[in-house]
């Protein structure tokens, strides 16, 4: 299904996941608790969007493209404050 040429359910993933990594990011912050996050994880999930955008960009370009970064700058920021708060913990 494409809503102008968009994906839609593909938007509907992205916002999904856009919002759920506020969360983490946003307890994170507030109790400077890491434990139980896995650094791996989040590596393989920027790895991931990394490829969706390499995807987007060499055979999709849309402003989805922009989603799929916003995404990964989301778990890059969590995955900084990993590494900032694991040393407390």
């Amino acid at each position: 299904m494409t809503v102008n040429n968009f994906s839609f359910f593909e938007i509907l993933m992205l916002i999904c996941f856009a919002v759920s990594w506020p969360v983490s990011i946003y307890k994170a912050l507030k109790t400077k608790q890491v434990k139980g996050k896995s650094p791996y994880f989040m590596i393989i999930i920027i790895i991931g969007y990394a490829f969706g955008i390499i995807n987007k960009v060499l055979y999709d370009f849309d402003i989805v493209t922009f989603l799929w970064a916003f995404n990964m700058l989301l778990v890059s920021v969590d995955l900084f404050l990993y590494y900032k708060y694991i040393k407390i913990n």
